[in-house]
């Protein structure tokens, strides 16, 4: 089956440096990392994904160290045109800087940079630690997403639900930026009354025409999850924003801790059985073709 992969990422421990990923004893959000501390490469990727035909694929920046952010860029390409994959790279790029334009148009020298993820959110406990949800209230932030509608480049965002409210206001003052919902807009609360609140802040981002939801991640928000547990949170994503602004991603090499890429999508492949042969090319290659222009 034809697919690309809208979320994934790639790292050389020897080409950047990594500061979470080369923690030892950390455990972070998502789980234990200790597995995934070694290189994960295209060839490592095609290995994982060899039941599928990756029509292409988004590396999403990993979080490396501070002034790391070209290198990690200018390195990626070279696997891009060494390799033809990923198709699309998603940078970090800190977009509150006094030099913004200058750094977006360096990423901007690797020709398959297709945009920018700056973290708003991870979870509770890290987002007390890190303080990145002050970017919401930052002016500065405001000024370097706007930056990026200049140069018809997208962004990620990365959130927890409880930020909802306060980044639609950013992006309702901003049309026609395009931006990607990162992992379903993180559910970690799963309980009935989170489902709920969860599936009102899809419906906040979906009423801005310029927003699309990747669904991904989550083995990070559910370690044990199953095709039944994540259903309702496909379905939702589907429902609220339509398969014509729907995606699929692994999360790769992190969803890794907790389940095989085959398993992964398959599920997709399961739960979206019911629907149109046009609807299904779109979660699984159109939307992300036209979203990252691939």
């Amino acid at each position: 089956m034809q697919i690309i992969d809208a979320h994934h990422h790639l790292w050389d421990l020897g080409a950047c440096y990594y500061p979470w990923l080369m923690a030892k004893g950390v455990s972070r959000f998502f789980g234990d990392p200790t597995p995934i501390q070694r290189n994960y490469l295209v060839d490592d990727l095609r290995a994982d994904a060899r039941e599928y035909e990756l029509a292409g694929s988004v590396h999403i920046q990993v979080g490396v160290a501070d002034g790391d952010e070209l290198e990690e860029t200018h390195w990626v390409q070279t696997l891009a045109e060494r390799h033809g994959l990923p198709s699309a790279i998603v940078a970090f790029c800190d977009l509150t800087s006094t030099d913004v334009a200058s750094r977006l148009d360096a990423h901007a020298e690797a020709p398959a940079f297709r945009g920018v993820r700056q973290i708003i959110g991870r979870s509770a406990d890290e987002d007390a630690v890190t303080g990145s949800g002050a970017l919401l209230d930052d002016p500065a932030w405001v000024t370097g997403l706007a930056a990026l509608r200049e140069r018809n480049l997208s962004f990620d965002l990365q959130l927890v639900p409880e930020q909802v409210p306060r980044a639609v206001a950013v992006f309702a003052s901003l049309p026609g930026l395009k931006a990607a919902l990162c992992h379903c807009g993180s559910p970690w609360d799963q309980s009935a009354d989170g489902i709920r609140s969860w599936r009102a802040g899809l419906r906040e981002f979906a009423a801005l025409p310029d927003f699309y939801c990747k669904l991904s991640g989550f083995g990070m928000f559910d370690h044990d999850w199953t095709v039944a547990s994540i259903r309702p949170l496909v379905e939702s994503c589907i429902e609220i924003f339509g398969t014509e602004r729907c995606m699929f991603g692994s999360n790769f090499p992190v969803d890794k801790l907790h389940a095989s890429y085959t398993k992964i999508w398959r599920a997709y492949e399961t739960i979206t059985a019911g629907l149109s042969a046009l609807d299904r090319h779109r979660l699984f290659v159109g939307t992300a073709a036209e979203f990252y222009r691939l």
